[in-house]
C-alpha cells in the first residue's frame, strides 16, 4: 500500500533557519509516512541571520501559501520571548496565521515561544518571566498517556529547554479548553493540547540535535561570564565532554505520534 504524502508547512521563526529546519526534518524522517515540508517566511520581518538568497530560494510567504491544501503546521520559537507579544515586530501577521491554522489545518504543533504565542493570542494565557533562565534537560510526567501523541511512551520523557519564560500551570488548568498533557517534574507546565486535539503545545524542544544546548552554551558564555551548565546534558555536568543525547528517541516518538496520529491527510 502507497502511503500519501502529509504536506507540512514550518513557520521557521529561529534565528538560525538552516539548522531549525534540518531539525524538523530529521525528526519527521523516521515516519512511515512521506512528509513534504513547506518553509514559510514572514512579509512582516526580515531575518537577519540568514541570507536573502537561502530565504528566497527556500522559503514562501504565507499569503502565497495559505489557499493550498496544508495537513499540518508548525511554529517554532524566537529570541523575542522578554518582550511583550504585541511589540514583536511581526505579531499582527502571527495572529494572521494562527486564525487561519485554526480554521484550516488539522493539526498545529506549537513550540518553545511559539506556544506560547499561541496560547496567548487563542486562549489568553499568559506568560510569566523566570527568576533564571531554564536551561538543560529535564524529565517531563505524562498525566494524558491517552492521548495521540503519547503513544507508545512510558510515564515520562526527558525534553530539552531553553527559555527564559513561562506559562503556569493553574491558568492551563482554569481554561476550559485546555488539557495538561505532561508537567516538569517541578510542575511546570510542558505539553498542552487544545480539547479538540487541533492543536498541541510545548514548551521545550524535542527536536534539537543532540549538539545544541551546547552551542547555546558557548554562544552564552561568549557574551556573558555568568553562564550556566545546562543540567543533565554534558557526562558528569563538565562542558569538556560530550553531550549526553538523552530526548532522542523521546523527540522522535512524539513527532512520529503528532505525525502520523494527529495530522489526518487531505482533511479538506
Amino acid at each position: 500500500m502507497i502511503c500519501k504524502k502529509k504536506k507540512i508547512v514550518l513557520l521557521n521563526l529561529m534565528p538560525l533557519k538552516e539548522e531549525a529546519a534540518d531539525d524538523i526534518r530529521r525528526v519527521l524522517s523516521y515516519s512511515s509516512i512521506p512528509a513534504e515540508l513547506c518553509l514559510m517566511k514572514l512579509r512582516s520581518h526580515v531575518s537577519k541571520h540568514a541570507s536573502p538568497e537561502y530565504m528566497n530560494k527556500y522559503y514562501r510567504f504565507f499569503d502565497e501559501i495559505r489557499e493550498e491544501r496544508i495537513d499540518g503546521l508548525i511554529v517554532n520559537g524566537a529570541p523575542v520571548e522578554i518582550l511583550p507579544f504585541e511589540d514583536v515586530d511581526y505579531w499582527t501577521e502571527l495572529c494572521e496565521i494562527f486564525r487561519w491554522a485554526h480554521e484550516s489545518v488539522d493539526s498545529s504543533l506549537f513550540i518553545c515561544w511559539g506556544a506560547q504565542a499561541a496560547l496567548y493570542h487563542l486562549f489568553g494565557i499568559n506568560k510569566y518571566r523566570l527568576p533564571q533562565k531554564m536551561f538543560g534537560v529535564f524529565k517531563q510526567k505524562i498525566l494524558s498517556p491517552a492521548h495521540p501523541v503519547f503513544h507508545d511512551f512510558d510515564s515520562g520523557f526527558w525534553m530539552p529547554h531553553s527559555r527564559h519564560t513561562e506559562i503556569r500551570r493553574e491558568d492551563i488548568l482554569a481554561n476550559e479548553h485546555l488539557q495538561l498533557l505532561a508537567e516538569g517534574e517541578d510542575g511546570s507546565v510542558s505539553v498542552v493540547a487544545s480539547k479538540d486535539w487541533k492543536a498541541i503545545f510545548v514548551t521545550g524542544h524535542l527536536e534539537y540535535s543532540a549538539t545544541r544546548l551546547d552551542w547555546e552554551f558557548r554562544r552564552d558564555c561568549e557574551r556573558r561570564s555568568d553562564v550556566g551548565i545546562p543540567v543533565n546534558y554534558y557526562q558528569d555536568d563538565n562542558p569538556r565532554f560530550n553531550p549526553c543525547f538523552l530526548w532522542k528517541e523521546d523527540g522522535i516518538r512524539f513527532f512520529t505520534n503528532w505525525f502520523e496520529r494527529c495530522v489526518k491527510v487531505n482533511r479538506r
